[in-house]
């Protein structure tokens, strides 16, 4: 959370006594809308899953944990979050070491390799996947060609891979969060301690376990923490994948089965995620979390990294190199796909204009089109997703600006009590998975009486949503550029007699800008891809959003097109996340992961 980085940090400050109240009503006024957006829809959940008749009951909730079906897709959905994290972090470790303690040409871009799956969420990147390991995909074709297939038989490795294809799948795509936070903890080791054990006779494999990897264990658990959360509740890849034995799909199928999102189960089941993500969430923090071993807040002397060329430089290299090609594996997928003819249309390719699918039975597409992204600008209702999500993630982005800049404000330049509480409701969408909020905001439209806005405009309603999943980005962001911003120059305004509002306008933030603009890159791009909020919230075709759109079309088995259309518009997705990526990448620099930090 934040409150370890900016609560803990002891500020000199900032707040005249005179002015001590507009502090005291910032947090008030603070807590009471993040209360409002967060925790009420949670506490109408919770009533919900506990009342029956207008009174308390167990009744859902034990109905739910006594179904076997149910059981049977939570402790699978558990095993996927812990399998998911542990791979994550077993792939992003190595690069982070060889990154740390190694400098050999190339690295800076191998480096921004690595981080590629952030452009696009793991549930796109499966529809180019079921392209390369379906039935007669690219694999099963390779294989015949080289004679250790039947040229008759066709093997549907998604499917056959099931639980481990579905967590490769995932592991693929989260991976990155836990390389940037193991990346931040390894800078901050002072290689101080590593030269003292050295000295000692300590072997490096011991200095390893006994002074790097615990030293470390701040960072293995912030990126861990939303990795498991992520991983437990991932909902649109298996759906994808027709995976059913997950709870996410359970309660997507609850919540599919009922009118008006009034479904008693389906709210028991949401409370008992929210619990177990929750309970992870503090038991990592009270734990890994608090690990952090007296050492200086930053290493106080600067890590020599050993210069390395030829076949060092090679190996060093290869792992990065080796997890890029895995990992863009599946944007291969769509790429490909979005360029695939299929029957009909006119091509270009070794198979010219002949009358068939672009991609059957071959390794690699034979004809190729730009039909797909013709489509996608053509069509009303998909180029309408691309609208949509673009004011969704305007607004949503302008409101975590607002909110983002005065709860740091409150965290870092006052020493006000109730600070943590703020900064504890400020986090808690790092807690609570995107599906949980997306119910609660439902039980709040049904509970006003609102439930009718899904059908006729659910604009205010995802725009909020949106907001709420990532506000801790803008916070974080603001929070950084605060810190690092001296105090003295709003200091010396004010005693000019400047107004508090004037010196925001004219001091603070100009100084904190860039940290500002790229939070809010962060902010509306992952907002323009949200999943959660966005396959629950739409329901009608013209409000959708790119990645319900995408979900729509790509399981749309009725033709062809409709897939090829949906990966022109997941690549259209990964064209804007990589741009907006690399801009918030130039501006935070290495300060990049402290955003994907619980």
């Amino acid at each position: 959370m934040v409150s370890e980085s900016v609560t803990s940090t002891r500020n000199t400050s900032l707040v005249r006594p005179q002015r001590a109240w507009g502090a005291w009503i910032a947090l008030v006024l603070l807590m009471l809308i993040l209360a409002g957006l967060m925790v009420y829809p949670l506490v109408l959940e919770i009533e919900r899953a506990f009342m029956e008749n207008g009174r308390f009951s167990m009744t859902w909730v034990l109905a739910a944990l006594q179904n076997d079906l149910f059981r049977r897709q939570l402790l699978t959905s558990l095993a996927l979050a812990v399998v998911v994290t542990l791979m994550c972090n077993v792939i992003a470790f190595p690069l982070a070491l060889i990154g740390r303690y190694f400098d050999f040409r190339g690295k800076g871009f191998l480096g921004g390799l690595v981080l590629v799956p952030l452009i696009l969420p793991p549930f796109v990147g499966a529809i180019g996947m079921r392209q390369l390991l379906g039935t007669f995909g690219s694999l099963t074709v390779l294989l015949q060609h080289v004679g250790l297939m039947n040229p008759h038989e066709g093997v549907n490795w998604l499917a056959e891979g099931g639980f481990w294809a579905l967590a490769v799948l995932i592991s693929l795509g989260l991976y990155p969060i836990a390389y940037l936070n193991l990346q931040a903890a390894l800078a901050n080791i002072d290689p101080a301690m590593l030269e003292a054990a050295q000295n000692l006779g300590g072997r490096r494999l011991r200095n390893f376990f006994r002074i790097t990897l615990p030293l470390a264990m701040p960072g293995v658990f912030a990126g861990s923490t939303l990795i498991f959360i992520w991983a437990f509740t991932e909902l649109g890849t298996p759906l994808l994948l027709q995976y059913r034995e997950v709870v996410s799909r359970s309660i997507w199928d609850d919540l599919a089965a009922t009118t008006g999102g009034n479904s008693p189960m389906g709210y028991a089941k949401v409370v008992i995620v929210l619990v177990i993500s929750v309970s992870a969430y503090l038991v990592g923090k009270t734990t890994l979390g608090r690990s952090a071993h007296a050492m200086t807040s930053k290493a106080a002397v600067a890590t020599v990294t050993q210069r390395v060329g030829g076949l060092k430089a090679v190996l060093a290299a290869l792992p990065f190199v080796l997890v890029s090609v895995v990992a863009m594996l599946p944007h291969v997928g769509v790429i490909f796909y979005s360029v695939t003819a299929i029957a009909t249309e006119q091509a270009v390719g070794p198979a010219g204009g002949a009358e068939k699918f672009g991609w059957y039975r071959t390794v690699l597409p034979d004809r190729y089109t730009l039909e797909g992204y013709r489509a996608v600008f053509q069509t009303p209702e998909i180029y309408g997703a691309i609208w949509n999500s673009i004011k969704y993630a305007s607004v949503a982005t302008v409101i975590d600006i607002v909110l983002g800049v005065a709860i740091a404000w409150v965290l870092v330049r006052t020493t006000i009590k109730g600070r943590w509480l703020l900064d504890a409701l400020a986090m808690l969408p790092l807690a609570v998975p995107g599906l949980v909020m997306a119910f609660g905001f439902i039980a709040l439209l049904s509970q006003t009486g609102w439930i009718g806005l899904l059908q006729l405009g659910p604009f205010p309603v995802l725009a909020t949503a949106y907001a709420v999943r990532r506000l801790p980005y803008l916070v974080r962001s603001a929070a950084g550029g605060l810190q690092q911003t001296s105090v003295t120059l709003e200091e010396a305004a004010a005693n000019m007699g400047a107004s508090p509002w004037r010196v925001l306008w004219k001091i603070t933030l100009p100084l904190i800008l860039a940290n500002l603009v790229a939070g809010s890159l962060l902010t509306f791009s992952f907002a323009m891809l949200e999943v959660s909020d966005s396959m629950i919230l739409a329901q009608l075709q013209k409000f959708y959003p790119i990645t319900k759109m995408i979900y729509v079309l790509g399981t749309d088995m009725s033709g062809a097109a409709n897939v090829r259309n949906a990966c022109a518009l997941g690549v259209i997705a990964m064209g804007f996340m990589t741009a907006t990526l690399i801009a918030a990448a130039m501006l935070m620099g290495k300060k990049l992961g402290a955003v994907f930090r619980a």
